[in-house]
């Protein structure tokens, strides 16, 4: 009896070990064949869903980024106002774009499409028209290193927005990131290498696993136009300001140095910054860039599926993906590491608001001491002190991530502006003394979006009556030529050519 079970239980052992065997020749067999290619990648090919056909897992999971579903405290995918839930930044921003419309991006499969919407892009009629240029492109397609490429980075920075409407089409993906042939991470933005150039730096010596966040700080940075570089005047030729550094207050020092502005402050007549979204510069002062952590291992976490390991594309907040993207090195429940995250948030979000309050009420002030006349003389100082302290609170506001990220250097940043902020205010009400008036100002109405967007003269119907032509009218005429030029492009078979 006793050998009996020992013969059964051996053919079930046997059997067991056969089937795992079988499960691991399947496996290998499937990988060896998921990863044939089935198209030839040609270079500075942009369409996504080209390089889709030899990477179909890498390509699916790309496409999540089209779910708006997920909102944290803080960000997400979803759509949201940022002006409607703050409406003291329409004053903080009065006279540049950002006043007009102030949304939440949401996945990279949107980028074209939102930047289309965005009221800052104005209502262009045609070629040469509209108010932005056409290097605010430069983040939003693989279409831009294809142009580059074909034109060359200065032709391609020239001109207006509207001009290169036609030409960018596809939404960031592969052809950002990737060498067609080897799919090596790859640098397409020259800003980026002309930054570390700046710095006497090489990119070409970064490590494989540097790559994996420096592909995101091509686009994800603080950047400006320089209009006046040598033999490119004129053109708004696309700059990272890091030639002394990548701190705060280097940056700074370099504007200042360059007597460089975004703008001038409608209501305070201030030669304001504008801090575009430093995420990269604030990534590495924190203490998982000091552990040697990626963008991608939290953004872009691996994956396995179907017999495959891969990295997941689906790039999004690592809190809705915390097994993956924060369970692999924390051991903690999901609830206690969002907590965690929501904590630290508010706290910098918390002084981040007192800020903004004394810059709005300094911002008001300043245009006070001009009705009462004052001096360029007198408001020098004081307005060098609001460009400072709203740069600091731009500098940890626009950085979205920031106050997780990096929140040590985040609140010193934030405690900074405070400061500067806060002298400012001394400074108004001492002129403003000076000037004759020792009350404080009347304060105007802004509690809604839409009442501080009528205080700064800001003509919404028509921007938005604007916005609403361009989308009927020559936006369809980008979209119809931009087919007609991708449908003559090949795709070419690994053995034949198919037109």
């Amino acid at each position: 009896m006793k050998n009996k079970v020992l013969f059964i239980v051996t053919i079930i052992v046997v059997f067991l070990l056969g089937l795992l065997a079988s499960s691991i020749v399947n496996r290998k067999s499937e990988a060896k064949y998921k990863y044939t290619p089935s198209v030839d990648i040609a270079e500075n090919e942009p369409r996504n869903v080209v390089w889709g056909e030899n990477y179909p897992l890498e390509y699916q999971s790309y496409l999540q980024t089209l779910d708006t579903t997920f909102a944290s405290m803080q960000g997400g995918s979803a759509m949201r106002d940022v002006l409607e839930e703050d409406p003291n930044l329409v004053i903080l921003f009065a006279g540049y774009g950002f006043s007009k419309d102030y949304n939440q991006g949401r996945g990279h499969a949107y980028a074209v499409e939102d930047i289309h919407n965005t009221l800052r892009t104005g209502g262009p009629k045609g070629k040469g028209d509209g108010p932005m240029p056409a290097t605010c492109w430069t983040c939003k397609s693989p279409d831009v290193p294809r142009l580059m490429n074909e034109i060359g980075i200065a032709e391609f920075y020239s001109g207006k927005w509207a001009d290169k409407g036609a030409e960018v089409v596809n939404p960031i993906g592969c052809a950002d990131c990737h060498d067609n042939k080897t799919m090596k991470l790859k640098i397409t933005r020259p800003a980026l290498v002309e930054a570390f150039d700046a710095m006497g730096k090489d990119i070409n010596n970064a490590t494989h696993n540097e790559m994996r966040s420096l592909v995101c700080a091509q686009c994800h940075v603080e950047y400006y136009f320089n209009k006046n570089l040598p033999g490119k005047e004129g053109t708004p030729y696309l700059v990272f300001p890091w030639k002394d550094g990548m701190t705060v207050e280097d940056m700074e020092n370099y504007y200042d140095n360059l007597e460089f502005k975004d703008w001038t402050h409608k209501i305070s007549k201030a030669p304001m910054l504008k801090a575009q979204h430093p995420g990269y510069e604030t990534f590495t002062t924190g203490v998982h860039a000091d552990r040697g952590v990626s963008c991608a291992d939290c953004h872009m976490p691996y994956k396995s599926e179907g017999g495959q390991k891969f990295t997941d594309h689906h790039i999004q907040s690592p809190l809705n993906n915390t097994s993956n993207a924060c369970q692999v090195c924390h051991r903690e429940e999901s609830n206690k590491l969002i907590a965690n995250v929501y904590e630290r948030q508010r706290k910098a979000t918390e002084n981040r608001l007192k800020l903004e309050k004394l810059l709005v009420k300094a911002h008001l002030e300043a245009k006070k001491c001009w009705d009462l006349g004052a001096t360029e003389a007198q408001m020098k100082p004081i307005l060098t002190d609001i460009r400072h302290g709203q740069w600091r609170w731009d500098y940890s506001a626009a950085a979205h991530g920031a106050s997780f990220h990096s929140p040590v250097e985040t609140a010193r940043v934030i405690g900074s502006g405070l400061v500067i902020a806060q002298e400012a205010r001394v400074k108004l009400a001492r002129l403003l003394a000076e000037l004759g008036h020792n009350n404080p100002i009347e304060m105007p109405d802004i509690s809604t979006k839409e009442k501080a967007q009528e205080f700064i003269g800001l003509d919404m119907e028509k921007l938005e009556a604007d916005k609403e032509a361009f989308k009927e009218n020559l936006l369809p005429k980008w979209l119809e030529e931009a087919k007609a030029r991708e449908d003559a492009m090949p795709i070419r078979t690994v053995s034949s050519t198919v037109e």
